[in-house]
């Protein structure tokens, strides 16, 4: 099998099923994120999903809305791109992104993948769900952080440097020496570990 094919698979699904717990009256619930709701949280994923095939000349299929039916919603959208992935050729199919010419499947595992465990934080601390991010998750994650150059570092704190009302990355939290794995990457990336709504 295709390990980045299922990598993403193995993410979206895990946030699928943190979105079907969500209750009707949670989705206006504040968020770890700054101005988002726990349905915000949800429409930033599924808008995530439709640029990483835009590049490819490709948009999302029709779905229902985020505001009528957030997961259906997240289902079309993962369907969408779980389909590129599967497809040997369209997975290999070279495009233009913020970060060079790279293969759709990369796109796709560095940019939406990589969001997912992040961002079903999110929303699990906003719903209060368990909010435990996948070991690998959390390796793979602080892996990446670790690589990037100090200058891209910067630009992904700046907002607004990839579009308007765009932050990549907040302010990096303080937290104690003691701090878990986890707790490290949410830090780093700027999320407060002990964030409650």
């Amino acid at each position: 099998m295709n390990e980045i094919a299922d990598r993403y698979r193995r993410r979206a699904a895990a946030v699928e099923d943190k979105i079907a717990a969500v209750r009707p009256e949670q989705w206006a619930n504040p968020s770890p994120c700054a101005r988002w709701t726990a349905r915000d949280v949800v429409r930033h994923l599924v808008d995530m999903h439709g640029v990483m095939l835009r590049p490819l000349g490709l948009a999302l299929s029709p779905a229902p809305s985020v505001d009528d039916d957030p997961l259906a919603a997240f289902r079309a959208a993962r369907a969408d791109v779980q389909a590129i992935l599967d497809d040997p050729a369209r997975a290999a199919r070279e495009c233009d992104t913020p970060a060079g010419r790279v293969t759709a499947e990369r796109n796709i595992d560095q940019v939406v993948s990589d969001d997912l465990p992040l961002h079903g934080w999110d929303l699990a601390r906003a719903t209060g769900q368990d909010d435990t991010i996948h070991p690998e998750d959390v390796e793979r994650g602080w892996a990446a952080m670790g690589a990037l150059p100090p200058d891209l570092l910067a630009t992904f704190r700046t907002p607004g440097a990839f579009g308007p009302g765009v932050e990549v990355f907040g302010p990096e939290v303080k937290v104690g020496e003691d701090a878990s794995p986890q707790d490290r990457l949410l830090a780093f990336i700027g999320r407060d570990p002990g964030w409650q709504p």
